[in-house]
C-alpha cells in the first residue's frame, strides 16, 4: 500500500510513477478519489475531536454548577450530529479510501521503464546456448526416460498437472535438496509454512484484492475466515510475521521455505509452455529478506547474485533481464528475471523472479522496526526471490543436456544424489 502522506506532499511525483502501470486518466481519477476521501477523513476526525471536547467541557461546567448551588445551564443538541453517528460516517469514509489504496499497485523505480513485457531488458547472458544438432524437447526427452507421467497427472488432477515418477521423482527431489542446502549455507532460514493461508495473508502480500481470482479458495462453510492455497511461499513468509516490531539488531532477516505453489492460471497449451513450464501445482524454493530501507539496494543485488549462482552450478544457458513496469508484480517496485534458454523453443524461460517491494508489503501487514533506544517505528522493506522453481529447471536441463543418443547428462552437482551421471532412455 502506498504512503498517504507521500500522496499529499507530492502527489504529481506519484502521479508520473504510477503512469509507468497504469493509464493517465486512470491514475487521477483514483488519486482524485483518494485524496477527497482522505480529506473527509480528516475533516470528521476533527468534527469528531472537538465534538467530544466540547462535550466533555460541558460536563466539567456541569459539575462545577452543581457544586457551586447554581442550576446548570444545559445546552440543546438539536441540529448536532452525535459522537457515534460521526464514528459511523469515519468507519465507512476509511473503508472506502483503504479499499481504494489497496487497489493502486506499487511506485516502479526510476531505473524501471514503462510498458508491458516487449520493454523488458536483458542486462546479463551467462554462457552460451548449447549446439545440438537434432533437438528434442522436454515432454519427449521425459517420455523416453521415464521421468515425468503426464497422463497420469491429468487423470488424477485434470488439465495442468502432471506426475513425476522413478528417477524422475528422484531428480525432482535432488533439484529441492541441493537448492535448499545452497540457501542454508548463503544464511537463510529454512521454513516450512502451512499451504493454507488466511485471507489476510494475500492482503499482506498485495495479491488480493485484485488478484484474488487467481488462487484457490476454500468455501466459505468450510473456511469461515477466508482460507486459500498459497500461489507462493513469499506469501507465506511475509503473512508470518504480519503485525510485528522486528528487532533492528537481527536485520536483515533472511528465510526461504519449500513449498508447492497452487496457481488457477490457465494451463501451458503453447510449445513453450507444455509439460511441467506451466501448471496448476509445481514446486519452489522461495528466499525473503526483511531489511532496512537503506539496505534494500544492496539486498537485491545480493539475491540475485545469489539465485544466478544457482543456475550457474547447475551448468545452465541464462541471462537476466529488467522488468519494465507493466510486467512486473504489481507489489513490486524493482524485478529482475533469470530466465534459462529452452533449445526446443529457441526461447528463454523465467526460473527466478527476483523483487524488491520497497515498503508496499510491510505497510499493508504492519511490518515495523524500531531504532534501538528510539520510539517512532518504520516500516521494513522486503525483498523476495525464488530459488528456485524446479519445474522450468528440469526442463531447461533435460534439453539443454540432452545428447545425440537421447540420453541427458546429469548436472555435476546432482550425480552424487541420483547415482548416475547419465539419464537414459527405458
Amino acid at each position: 500500500m502506498l504512503d498517504m502522506e507521500l500522496i499529499r506532499k507530492d502527489r504529481d511525483a506519484v502521479a508520473a510513477a504510477l503512469a509507468k502501470r497504469l493509464d493517465a486518466a486512470e491514475v487521477d481519477r483514483a488519486l482524485d478519489e483518494i485524496q477527497d476521501l482522505d480529506r473527509e477523513r480528516r475533516r470528521l476526525i476533527t468534527e469528531i475531536d472537538g465534538e467530544r471536547q466540547r462535550r466533555k467541557a460541558e460536563a466539567r461546567a456541569y459539575a462545577q454548577a452543581k457544586r457551586s448551588g447554581v442550576e446548570p445551564e444545559v445546552t440543546s443538541d438539536d441540529g448536532r450530529k452525535q459522537v457515534a453517528e460521526l464514528e459511523a460516517e469515519l468507519d465507512d469514509v476509511q473503508s472506502r479510501l483503504r479499499a481504494v489504496m489497496s487497489e493502486l499497485p506499487n511506485l516502479p523505480a526510476e531505473d524501471v521503464v514503462p510498458g508491458g513485457k516487449e520493454a523488458n531488458r536483458v542486462v546479463k547472458t551467462f554462457g552460451a546456448p548449447p549446439a545440438i544438432e537434432k533437438v528434442r524437447d522436454h515432454v519427449e526427452l521425459s517420455r523416453m526416460l521415464g521421468l515425468v507421467d503426464h497422463e497420469r497427472g491429468v487423470k488424477l488432477g485434470g488439465s495442468g498437472f502432471w506426475m513425476y515418477t522413478g528417477l524422475g521423482a528422484r531428480f525432482e527431489w535432488a533439484l529441492l535438496n541441493w537448492l535448499i542446502e545452497r540457501n542454508i549455507e548463503a544464511g537463510y532460514e529454512f521454513l516450512l509454512p502451512p499451504h493454507l493461508l488466511l485471507d489476510t495473508a494475500g492482503f499482506a502480500a498485495g495479491q488480493f484484492p485484485k488478484f484474488y481470482d487467481d488462487v484457490y479458495h476454500l468455501d466459505r462453510q468450510s473456511a469461515p475466515r477466508g482460507q486459500f492455497l498459497l500461489p507462493t511461499a513469499e506469501t507465506a513468509i511475509l503473512g508470518a510475521y504480519q503485525d510485528e516490531i522486528l528487532e533492528t539488531a537481527k536485520l536483515p532477516l533472511r528465510v526461504f521455505a519449500y513449498t508447492p505453489c497452487y496457481r488457477r492460471e490457465a494451463a501451458g497449451s503453447h510449445s513453450d509452455e507444455r509439460g511441467t513450464v506451466r501448471g496448476h501445482q509445481f514446486n519452489k524454493v522461495e528466499i525473503f529478506q526483511f531489511t532496512l530501507p537503506e539496505h534494500a539496494d544492496a539486498a537485491l543485488e545480493q539475491m540475485v547474485t545469489h539465485a544466478e549462482s544457482l543456475v550457474e552450478g547447475l551448468g545452465l544457458h541464462y541471462q537476466r533481464s529488467l522488468l519494465a513496469a507493466g510486467d512486473a508484480s504489481a507489489a513490486m517496485r524493482k524485478t529482475l528475471d533469470i530466465e534459462v534458454w529452452m533449445p526446443s523453443t529457441g526461447k528463454y524461460k523465467e526460473v527466478s523472479s527476483v523483487s524488491w517491494s520497497g515498503d508496499y508489503q510491510a505497510r499493508r501487514a504492519a511490518i515495523r522496526y524500531r531504532e534501538p533506544g528510539g520510539k517512532q517505528t518504520r516500516f521494513v522493506h522486503t525483498l523476495n526471490g525464488s530459488a528456485l522453481a524446479t519445474s522450468r529447471l528440469f526442463p531447461a536441463i533435460l534439453e539443454q543436456f540432452q545428447q545425440p543418443d537421447g540420453s541427458v547428462l546429469v548436472p555435476e552437482v546432482l550425480r552424487p544424489r541420483l547415482g548416475t551421471d547419465r539419464l537414459t532412455p527405458r
